[in-house]
């Protein structure tokens, strides 16, 4: 059994997808703290415009409260739904598949979800089903044990869906959890990913890689899980 397991980012970029493909089995990482700090993708991702890129950020009320994925609390207060919305109108609306993907997508963004969560897994789901992906989804709250943390929690993760197989990702992030030598003593192959983005067809210019998925899936459509 091939097992990645990943926190569930707000419209990821075409690596995370790669990672899920690979997978028997993709464990949303939801009852892991979600960071406090500024450089990470939990929240955000980035789309392309016409000066470059801008970033797509969900913004959290209680971020600063060292909470899980799964007790994130979305601001609804804003009107930041309407201006990711138009924000994909205004750079997508002339690419060759946006009518298609577009309504789908709003949608999910539009509706008030409990959670950061709930909102991400949503888009996720939706975004497997367009790249053609059918990798079981488990969530870590459901099959880790209860008070775990760092390599413990991924090594009862990994014995609860009888991984054999394990995709990780090389980034320090990633690091920081991995004992080569543990993975060893139980028998687990440890896969480590190392994505690189390769060039498509975009607008505006040079292209620009590790934006969100929906940057390939509105210039490509269908044909946009192959080019993963």
């Amino acid at each position: 059994m091939i097992v990645s397991i990943h926190q569930p980012n707000y419209m990821p970029w075409l690596g995370f997808f790669d990672k899920v493909k690979q997978s028997d089995i993709f464990v949303v990482f939801d009852d892991v703290q979600f960071p406090r700090g500024k450089n990470h993708f939990g929240h955000r991702n980035k789309i392309k415009t016409n000066t470059g890129t801008k970033w797509l950020t969900v913004p959290i009320k209680n971020k600063s409260d060292m909470v899980s994925f799964n007790d994130t609390i979305i601001n609804y207060d804003t009107d930041w739904q309407d201006k990711h919305c138009k924000l994909m109108i205004d750079f997508y609306n002339n690419t060759p598949y946006f009518s298609e993907y577009h309504f789908p997508i709003f949608n999910i963004i539009q509706e008030q979800h409990s959670s950061l969560t709930e909102l991400s897994v949503k888009l996720i789901k939706y975004f497997m089903k367009e790249l053609n992906i059918d990798t079981e989804i488990v969530y870590s709250s459901s099959i880790s044990g209860l008070g775990l943390s760092g390599s413990d929690k991924i090594f009862s993760i990994l014995e609860n869906t009888k991984a054999k197989d394990y995709i990780t990702g090389s980034g320090p992030g990633s690091k920081r959890y991995i004992d080569e030598e543990e993975f060893k003593k139980r028998d687990i192959n440890l896969i480590w990913q190392d994505y690189e983005c390769k060039e498509y067809n975009q607008s505006f210019g040079d292209f620009i890689p590790y934006l969100s998925v929906v940057d390939l899936l509105f210039n490509y459509g269908k044909e946009a899980g192959e080019v993963i």
